[in-house]
């Protein structure tokens, strides 16, 4: 099943804090009277007279050469139709945010009241100063096609039509490598085409680029094949029309090698699959429906290969394989245009890519440790982390060797890492732990049901199919949020613990048992397990439920005490720990202690130290530690800089293998340049620090929640470490997403641990 998005939710995360999706955010600083001097007048006067004097120097003192303009008039949006430039904004700030996310690319939205083709290309041409690249978005066929042809001629920058080239070129990789399995070869191939639209055309282009021979091509559209006898054709169609005894799409397909469908849903028929050739190839490209379903195809034909545009099937051709990387290159070597040979380089780079040995972080994020090349893997995965530096040089090096470059890179390895720096190659950290809990989803059991945020989660969690759901509490007042909130949890188990007497005296004996040596009494136990904390606990632990989430309306400690007095530590500590993930420009970090040890002892922090590593690994991630102090290897004296100082060389001993750095300030441990020049022998050189351990509770409490606040950093967690089961507890007052986020996580924690 795809997503199931609901009309509320889409509008109410749209409307949530600032409207839109995207802000402009100042690059320098501007905290003083001679900050704003530099940044305006009277200083901003010297970069305008270097630019006058060169304007090649507009790319060295402006944001222009990581800026793009994603322009359309609004006139062919997704499968909306002609809805306008103002309804087409949502679209175009969606496509910015993608820009960024995946390439660092800096995005201004472009919407134009404009439809004659002459005069929208006047207003783009005009734009050239201001920006790096425009990718021209929703701009319907034909006057599409005169408008990015006109515009790369006459522009000195790169110009795509997304809505044309993306698909053809994600599409063309997994073409050239679906041919390699059957053994076939391209331009041997019969090709028949379903749609006569942009992407339709310019994908038939570029498989004639790759090879296919214009003579093996039928294209169809509403009214059957386009032939070349047909009355008013336009001059597109005439390109494509076939002079061949053919008149239905059936017809067509009788003996064709491939079908590329870019039409509309189930217009394509068992029938027709099973009269193409030996080892079809169907790429049904229509969204929401393929042309025909995944299911239905694969059941007619056990030869077929099958692309379809969605991520719930095999081989998904997904634009954002392409674009951001392709723009991401182009900009890179200040290109002049994207040409056909930088389109193709891309192209052969996705294909060669889905060839390589997959990164165990792909694997881990899809679920799926057998995935390799073939039929069912024929094109890379969109979370892949390889994708930025794999298409991004081949698109620049194309560039360059093609004449469109206007400067060169050399060192491609610097250029390497540039790339991973730009973007911080681990912000994809969350979308993996969801992608990976969907895969398996594990029952969790939400100890505050009642509560209407819980249930908006539990909603979005069943629906996504990120976890099944359990909910604890009253029915009649869970069914009365429901009913008062419009949602929908059909199906969702309640538990009521106030009710369940059986329960109740099963539970309550087994923590009787637990906990007679330990101060409880018999009615203390069976009062206890009405507490809805010991009562989800006592479910995980008997494996009636894989993990608990808990905490929104309560405080840390009296969340967290139930769990440990049912469920307890893992075997070989004795200690739990709170982690926190904040996501930042720069990455992620991982904040450790956060919310439990208030005062550790030197020990005691070289066991969060392990805990902590354990947990950063959990997210496929090397840990880099740095132990946090006041004090800069021993510049200063106290108990804090002392016990700093030894939890370190303790550690280290411990853990010989691990990158332990401290004791030292948090500035000094995040910065490098700081580290070269006063302490050298820092482990963190050349080893970004990661992992931040806070001496005790107060500094990493505060530290987490200042950044959050002042840095604008995404705070993940507290992620719960060390506990023998999985149990996880949210923040005071954590939002719809963070729980979301949470309960991802505790999915996952719950596959890890091996339960079933």
């Amino acid at each position: 099943m795809a997503i199931k998005i609901r009309r509320e939710d889409a509008l109410s995360y749209h409307t949530q804090g600032k409207p839109g999706k995207i802000e402009v955010v100042p690059t320098k600083p501007l905290s003083s009277q001679l900050d704003l001097a530099l940044a305006y007048s009277p200083g901003v006067a010297e970069p305008c007279k270097e630019i006058e004097k060169d304007k090649e120097n507009v790319y060295k003192y402006t944001a222009k050469g990581n800026l793009v303009a994603v322009i359309s008039n609004g006139t062919a949006v997704l499968g909306l139709g002609d809805i306008g430039p103002e309804a087409s904004k949502p679209v175009m700030e969606g496509k910015g945010v993608l820009f960024k996310k995946f390439a660092g690319i800096d995005v201004f939205d472009i919407e134009i009241d404009e439809k004659d083709p002459q005069k929208l290309i006047q207003i783009i041409k005009s734009l050239e100063p201001t920006f790096g690249g425009i990718n021209l978005e929703d701009i319907k066929a034909p006057e599409c096609f005169e408008i990015e042809t006109t515009l790369k001629k006459e522009m000195k920058i790169p110009v795509m039509h997304d809505d044309q080239h993306g698909t053809a070129i994600i599409s063309g990789a997994a073409l050239l490598n679906a041919l390699e399995v059957v053994d076939k070869k391209i331009e041997e191939i019969n090709l028949v085409v379903n749609g006569a639209g942009a992407s339709a055309v310019s994908c038939t282009r570029f498989y004639m680029s790759l090879g296919v021979k214009r003579e093996n091509i039928v294209m169809c559209d509403k009214e059957g094949v386009i032939r070349n006898d047909r009355q008013n054709l336009d001059d597109i169609k005439k390109e494509f029309s076939t002079h061949r005894d053919l008149h239905t799409l059936t017809e067509a397909l009788t003996g064709a090698d491939v079908f590329l469908g870019l039409s509309a849903g189930n217009i394509v028929t068992p029938d027709q699959i099973l009269k193409m050739a030996k080892d079809p190839i169907v790429f049904a490209l229509a969204n929401p429906d393929p042309e025909i379903a995944y299911e239905l195809a694969m059941e007619t034909r056990s030869d077929l290969i099958m692309a379809t545009g969605r991520s719930d099937f095999p081989n998904q051709v997904n634009n954002v394989l392409g674009f951001p990387y392709i723009f991401r290159g182009a900009l890179d070597v200040r290109a002049t245009a994207i040409n056909e040979e930088m389109k193709l380089a891309a192209a052969k780079a996705i294909a060669a890519l889905a060839k390589e040995p997959i990164p165990e972080i792909v694997n881990k994020a899809y679920d799926d440790a057998k995935m390799s090349f073939g039929k069912f893997y024929l094109i890379p995965k969109p979370l892949d982390p390889r994708l930025i530096t794999t298409i991004a040089p081949a698109v620049a090096k194309a560039a360059m060797e093609s004449g469109v470059a206007k400067t060169i890179i050399t060192d491609w390895e610097a250029y390497e890492l540039e790339l991973q720096e730009r973007i911080g190659i681990d912000q994809r950290l969350m979308l993996r732990v969801v992608t990976r809990a969907k895969k398996n989803p594990k029952r969790v059991v939400f100890a505050e049901a009642d509560n209407v945020k819980i249930l908006k989660a539990v909603q979005i969690l069943r629906d996504e199919k990120v976890a099944i759901p359990i909910l604890l509490g009253r029915k009649e007042k869970i069914d009365q949020i429901i009913e008062e909130n419009n949602l929908d949890l059909t199906g969702v188990q309640i538990v009521d613990p106030y009710t369940d007497d059986e329960r109740l005296t099963k539970y309550g004996n087994i923590l009787f048992e637990k906990r007679k040596r330990k101060g409880l009494t018999p009615k203390e136990c069976f009062r206890l397990m009405r507490d809805r904390n010991y009562f989800g606990s006592m479910m995980v632990e008997l494996g009636e439920a894989d993990a608990l989430i808990s905490g929104l309306t309560k405080d840390y400690p009296k969340t967290i005490l139930p769990a440990l007095h049912v469920i307890g530590v893992k075997e070989g500590t004795d200690r739990v720990a709170g982690m926190y993930i904040m996501n930042t420009e720069r990455g992620p970090f991982f904040f450790s202690d956060t919310t439990v040890n208030v005062n550790p002892t030197a020990e005691q922090l070289v066991e969060i130290i392990g805990l902590t590593a354990n947990g950063v690994k959990f997210f496929d991630i090397d840990p880099k530690v740095a132990v946090l102090s006041y004090s800069n290897f021993g510049s200063a004296k106290g108990e804090v800089a002392s016990k700093t100082a030894k939890a370190t060389a303790l550690a280290r001993a411990k853990y010989p293998d691990m990158v332990i750095e401290g004791e030292m300030q948090a500035n000094v441990a995040l910065n490098e340049e700081i580290q070269n020049e006063n302490y050298p022998f820092s482990a963190l050189i050349g080893n970004r620090a990661n992992t931040l351990i806070f001496p005790d509770l107060s500094s990493g409490n505060i530290a987490y929640k200042l950044l959050s606040e002042l840095g604008h950093a995404e705070a993940i967690g507290p992620v719960l470490l060390g506990m023998n089961k999985p149990v996880h507890i949210l923040q005071l007052g954590s939002s719809i997403r963070e729980i979301i986020n949470m309960v991802a996580i505790a999915v996952v924690d719950a596959q890890t641990k091996g339960i079933k």
